[in-house]
């Protein structure tokens, strides 16, 4: 993972020591000087002490003086300040410590989100680089407050985990930035292809979490794999990026059926729902909202299992392997998604047939 880590040093000497300098070598008094420049002799005594920075008008002012370049008083004033505001944000970055450890850190590095950390000070410093936000207060205004709150209409502060939630979304964004859709998205193309997809669920390639993803772009919509985090149990995500459709997983229980189930659940609000919202598990909805997820609940159950052939296999009373197989081969789906369906509905234990519960690999 790439990482900014330019050598900054400590101090960097106020242009005010470069002119006193050169006034000194000049034999000039700082009367004189200001009579050449044509600024007030106050305002050279307070550039000399290092009160007052120079101005573009006065380096070209000093330029014609001191017969050096006015980009060459820009850079010093420049390379003064910039080193004054790394000094004054490394102060903050001890204030921002109780911000810092409300993040799952140690996971975060493990996983490659951030660079690894010995100080408070460095892990402050990785998370604001990560989440490209210059302070706890800008990011809680886009998390918290603001900005994700106007462009979804949700906020964080509501969930339980809003950091490590927050920490999940961003490697999202992160992630979505380096993939690229073979098209925009077309609702058409995207109602054509979803046969194909559940033909990908029914095969089980060993390359399926792949397959699916390239099936994705082709339809202008961008899937993404991102693992949980701790205390952020979230099966996944859907909101649009810069105008693209995002799909965010996260294979949490490492379960066939729930995989599939995750996906055309998030499928189900593209195709029902607008461009506004971001569907998110654990966070507080509206009503409307609440509305919105057993839609799309609908939408993933009826694609994954039709709700006659649900009733047929229940009417039949038959729960075997062997039946369970027989049916999946019947009614067009996979043997996980029975049984899963099954135990969700108290039909079988859920202990029963666990065999034909598969894991998915995505990482």
């Amino acid at each position: 993972m790439a990482t900014i880590n330019h050598y900054q040093p400590q101090t960097v000497s106020h242009p005010g020591e470069t002119l006193a300098e050169k006034l000194k070598e000049m034999g000039m008094s700082i009367k004189e000087f200001a009579i050449r420049t044509s600024k007030p002799e106050k305002t050279i005594i307070a550039v000399i002490k290092g009160n007052s920075s120079i101005t573009p008008d006065m380096s070209v002012a000093f330029e014609n003086v001191t017969k050096i370049p006015a980009r060459i008083w820009m850079n010093l004033q420049r390379k003064y300040d910039e080193c004054e505001a790394r000094n004054r944000k490394d102060e903050q970055l001890a204030s921002f410590s109780e911000w810092s450890r409300s993040f799952p850190i140690p996971a975060m590095i493990k996983l490659g989100w951030i660079r690894s950390c010995k100080t408070i000070e460095e892990k402050t410093e990785a998370l604001l680089s990560f989440f490209a936000v210059s302070s706890p207060k800008a990011w809680e205004n886009y998390y918290c407050n603001q900005q994700l709150k106007v462009a979804f209409r949700i906020s964080l502060a509501t969930t339980k985990e809003p950091y490590a939630i927050s920490a999940w979304l961003r490697k999202g964004e992160l992630q979505a930035s380096e993939l690229e859709t073979e098209n925009n998205f077309d609702e058409k193309i995207l109602k054509e292809t979803l046969p194909e997809m559940k033909r990908l669920m029914i095969e089980q390639p060993n390359n399926v979490a792949k397959r699916l993803q390239d099936l994705c772009l082709h339809c202008g919509i961008k899937l993404i794999y991102t693992p949980c985090l701790p205390k952020a149990p979230i099966s996944g995500s859907t909101r649009w990026i810069n105008g693209v459709p995002c799909i965010q997983l996260s294979g949490r229980h490492n379960r066939y059926d729930i995989f599939w189930f995750s996906f055309f659940h998030e499928i189900g609000h593209i195709l029902l729902h607008g461009r506004k919202d971001i569907f998110l598990e654990d966070i507080e909805y509206s009503d409307l909202q609440k509305e919105k997820e057993f839609e799309a609940d609908t939408f993933a159950a009826r694609w994954l299992l039709a709700p006659i052939d649900e009733e047929k296999i229940i009417n039949n009373g038959d729960f075997s392997s062997s039946a369970i197989i027989q049916y999946a081969k019947e009614f067009d789906t996979h043997p996980s998604i029975i049984v899963g369906r099954l135990q969700y509905k108290h039909i079988i234990q859920y202990w029963q047939d666990n065999e034909l519960l598969i894991k998915v690999d995505l990482f």
